[in-house]
């Protein structure tokens, strides 16, 4: 991986003077550059040779969240870090794409894990790349990678997350929605209201010409009910990845 070139927005110059020193010390970082306000940012990113952006969330005037909305829409748009004192825009960070979520005061090797994230999806394909997942248990924000969940379930407005240790964790967005952005890294719609990981896969039943899967759920494997009208794509996925 050649060296990332990468971008720092903070209005709080201790938490930018910081950054900048933490980042140029790690040997994956090419260069760094620094912004106090959205709209200078902004000036730096139009010029296109930014990898990686280090975002504060709540700053004066264009907040990081806007300045990622808008980021989303160029076409070849750089890796963001959120970087916040507080954890409520996790699942907005995860809503958006953003490829960490760094909680102040920085800590370096939690800082140089980020930069490791950002590194893995820029040499894989944006779509097949592991990501990492931001939800929230009991008022904390955990993170945890796309490989791991076994199957998603829908549950009204919400997603549960089904991990192959057997835990569960929602996430407010529409199956849908989810299935559409994880259609590339292997996870395929098996009903209405669930989504599974092909990776996790272990066996594949039809019984009375019922379809079910079997997946990984901790201590007992999980078997789900797969509905007719995606049986046959669904014995193709599986026959096309062995």
């Amino acid at each position: 991986m050649e060296g990332l070139q990468a971008l720092v927005v903070d209005d709080e110059q201790p938490v930018l003077d910081e950054l900048v020193f933490l980042l140029g010390r790690d040997e994956r970082i090419a260069s760094v550059r620094a912004a106090r306000s959205g709209t200078e940012a902004l000036r730096i990113l139009e010029s296109g040779d930014v990898d990686l952006v280090f975002l504060d969330v709540a700053m004066p005037g264009l907040s990081g969240l806007e300045i990622a909305r808008l980021l989303a829409r160029f076409r070849r748009a750089p890796r963001i870090v959120f970087v916040t004192a507080h954890d409520a825009h996790a699942v907005d960070a995860f809503e958006l794409g953003v490829v960490d979520y760094l909680l102040k005061p920085i800590r370096e090797d939690r800082l140089r894990e980020s930069v490791r994230r950002a590194g893995a999806d820029a040499e894989g394909d944006h779509g097949t790349s592991d990501e990492s997942i931001a939800v929230e248990l009991g008022g904390v924000t955990r993170f945890i990678q796309r490989s791991a969940v076994a199957y998603a379930e829908a549950q009204g407005d919400y997603v549960r997350l089904h991990t192959v240790d057997g835990s569960g964790h929602l996430i407010r967005m529409p199956l849908s929605s989810l299935a559409e952005q994880w259609e590339e890294a292997g996870f395929a719609r098996i009903h209405r209201s669930l989504l599974v990981n092909l990776a996790h896969v272990r066996e594949l039943r039809m019984q009375a010409g019922r379809c079910s899967v079997v997946v990984p759920g901790g201590d007992d494997p999980v078997e789900l009910s797969v509905a007719r009208r995606h049986t046959r794509e669904l014995r193709q996925l599986i026959q096309d990845r062995a």
